[in-house]
């Protein structure tokens, strides 16, 4: 399976980048995971908040590959349990092996973005920080991936 997280917004504290490297690295095949920063779109010099969404969306919409499967991460989306994430991961791995997880922007996803997935999953029914929801995503995905490889990193 391989899966690209992809984010807008590149900017992010110290202890985010280090813990999303260090999920990265716990990876190992049959699972591949990157994660893509995109560059958010200034709110300042008179550009509205719609226009930004709008570009910010542009620009998530040509960093998709054709073949990716696409969720959207929010607020609004289904809630999984780890176990239904796993379950979920292994469905898709068999018939949608590449998967784009998205995470938006301050001002959320563009409607053109939302036209373009297959589904929608929440992290939590509460806004996140995008830092903290990229650190939760990573560590969701890397337990899912200890339970499909028998790793006891996941203990009920």
């Amino acid at each position: 399976m391989r899966l690209r997280i992809i984010t807008v917004g590149s900017r992010q504290p110290a202890w985010v980048d280090e813990a999303v490297a260090d999920y990265l690295k716990r990876f190992r095949a049959p699972w591949r995971v990157e994660l893509v920063e995109l560059e958010a779109v200034p709110r300042t010099g008179g550009r509205s908040a719609d226009a930004a969404l709008e570009r910010e969306g542009e620009r998530v919409l040509s960093a998709l590959r054709d073949r990716e499967r696409v969720v959207l991460l929010d607020e609004t989306g289904k809630s999984l349990s780890t176990r239904d994430l796993a379950t979920r991961l292994e469905t898709l791995a068999s018939s949608s092996p590449d998967l784009a997880l998205l995470i938006g922007g301050a001002d959320g996803h563009a409607p053109s973005v939302r036209a373009r997935t297959a589904e929608s999953w929440s992290l939590s029914k509460m806004t996140l920080p995008h830092g903290l929801a990229r650190v939760m995503l990573i560590e969701q995905l890397y337990r899912a991936f200890s339970l499909s490889q028998g790793h006891p990193y996941h203990r009920d």
